[in-house]
């Protein structure tokens, strides 16, 4: 099983983004960090991909949208993101 990839869409400043993006950090996990602040097509790519999500960060881990720091912070007390981030789960 192939390791998923991660996208990270994001806002000069976010505390809430430099969080998720530090604990991508500690489990190693590479990622592709999406500035939106300006807007752009890759805010455009994020509305398309979750045409809900009205703050950041937005995650997604493969195609599963995991939603926010908030989120991400509940898989990982949970136990689930690392069987996320190794490709379990997926779809």
């Amino acid at each position: 099983m192939s390791t998923p990839t991660i996208d990270i869409y994001t806002k000069f400043a976010c505390p809430f983004c430099v969080r998720a993006k530090q604990l991508f950090d500690a489990k190693g996990a590479n990622y592709t960090e999406h500035d939106i602040t300006m807007g752009g097509p890759k805010r455009e790519e994020m509305m398309e991909r979750a045409p809900m999500a009205r703050t950041v960060p937005q995650i997604f881990i493969g195609e599963v949208h995991v939603g926010g720091f908030d989120d991400l912070a509940a898989l990982e007390r949970a136990g689930k993101l690392d069987p996320l981030l190794e490709g379990h789960n997926q779809g």
